[in-house]
């Protein structure tokens, strides 16, 4: 049987192509959700760009009909544009409140044909719906399935003298076919637990597993543990375009990605600078308004990056290390942004950091990733168990949608961090906590 799904504002916001991916299915979007989203057509951030989206896609459909009475979509399904109905929800539930005016047309529809659903990102709204009697559920296109996602890093357990093999020859066979480009591979002798080696999947042939290059220390930064040895291994080579990075805090995400980023960029010179930005999402209560320049006001969400900086500074140049950050900061070998302030923009020969991405919807993270030019690196990192957007979780942020996508492609790796290093406290607070 066919339904009727009554969409939230922030599902458009979500996804601005949303209304159509729910197959040969009738599509309602109430008009309070059409006033909503005018309020955020001007605002200059990714909800405004997703508001104005929607706006310009539904005008293209006027083209082919009146939107009140229903058009057809190419996947068979009708688009309606639905105007306010007489208040059928109980009298407590007052229709000053936008919620309540998309809650009201969704049991309007409910009354009329039993087979109405509404969808919204809006947990609060999905119960208020569930207490009328309204069948709800979550937006799920662009959800991935938690339990598959790849860790990038698997052990296999070998002979003491495969190992030896390995270690002589540098490379051996992949005999197993679910390891895909880029993944990581610890060979573990089965008579002794403790002797082991490290190697990773040609991205050019997968049916090879090469050593890792030899360990080095960017700007001073060594690896304390295999996890960080496999993410250094993709964050100085050149060839991996794309690397994302899940892990709980103090596991080294960050650190590790501004030191490799400073080699490449400011020792190396391969690239032209380092761009680093992160979405801005309060935790807890917003302080509101900040006043100064771009760069002062940045600083107060950018407090991670900058003292993940100074301690790298710290290690390279211990006299002059605030000096030697501020030179970078003005000669524009490091950047520090926020999302919004690279949209639009064309980045080729960058090394960019993506740093708490677990806050960015799919949209946003593709919006983003469209900005690499050529020669240009990106890594994306985060944890998605601390995620800040209301609307956002573990199965549908950008950070887990990049890893579930890019699984297997030549110039894509991935690592789960899982050892927190920054402390003794920090590893017993994420394991604990």
């Amino acid at each position: 049987m066919k339904k009727i799904y009554i969409l939230d504002t922030n599902v458009l916001i979500h996804d601005p192509m949303s209304f159509t991916k729910f197959e040969d299915n009738s599509v309602v979007i109430p008009i309070s959700v059409i006033e909503e989203l005018d309020t955020f057509k001007s605002v200059a951030d990714e909800r405004g760009k997703a508001a104005r989206i929607v706006s310009r896609k539904l005008d293209d459909f006027r083209k082919f009909g009146k939107l009140n009475a229903g058009v057809k979509m190419e996947n068979g399904g009708m688009l309606i544009v639905d105007l306010d109905h007489e208040q059928v929800l109980p009298k407590e539930f007052l229709l000053g409140n936008m919620d309540n005016r998309i809650l009201n047309s969704a049991l309007w529809f409910k009354k009329k044909k039993n087979n109405a659903v509404l969808v919204t990102k809006d947990i609060n709204l999905r119960l208020k719906a569930e207490a009328v009697g309204i069948n709800s559920e979550d937006y799920e296109a662009g959800k991935v399935k938690v339990d598959e996602i790849y860790p990038g890093l698997v052990t296999i357990e070998k002979t003491a003298d495969f190992v030896d093999k390995f270690y002589k020859e540098k490379s051996a066979k992949n005999t197993d076919p679910d390891l895909v480009a880029n993944e990581f591979v610890i060979f573990k002798a089965k008579e002794d637990p403790k002797k082991s080696a490290m190697g990773r999947v040609s991205p050019s042939d997968t049916s090879v597993i090469k050593m890792l290059s030899p360990e080095s220390s960017p700007w001073g930064i060594r690896p304390l543990n295999k996890e960080q040895r496999c993410a250094m291994d993709l964050l100085l080579d050149e060839n991996v375009k794309l690397v994302t990075m899940i892990g709980s805090a103090g596991t080294g995400k960050t650190l590790m990605s501004l030191a490799c980023g400073l080699q490449k960029a400011v020792e190396e010179s391969v690239y032209r600078r380092l761009i680093i930005c992160r979405p801005i999402v309060p935790v807890g209560k917003d302080i509101g308004f900040i006043p100064g320049t771009k760069e002062e006001k940045l600083s107060t969400w950018m407090g991670a990056i900058y003292d993940n900086l100074e301690f790298i500074m710290d290690k390279r140049h211990q006299d002059d290390a605030m000096q030697k950050f501020e030179y970078l900061l003005q000669n524009g070998k490091i950047e520090i942004a926020s999302v919004t302030h690279i949209r639009g923009r064309s980045l080729p020969k960058q090394y960019m950091i993506v740093d708490d991405a677990q806050n960015l919807t799919p949209h946003e993270i593709k919006t983003i990733l469209s900005r690499a030019g050529e020669g240009t690196k990106v890594v994306v990192t985060g944890d998605p168990y601390q995620i800040d957007n209301p609307y956002l979780d573990i199965a549908s942020n950008g950070l887990m949608y990049i890893v579930d996508r890019f699984k297997g492609q030549k110039l894509y790796g991935h690592l789960t961090f899982t050892k927190t290093e920054r402390s003794e406290l920090a590893g017993l607070v994420a394991e604990l906590m």
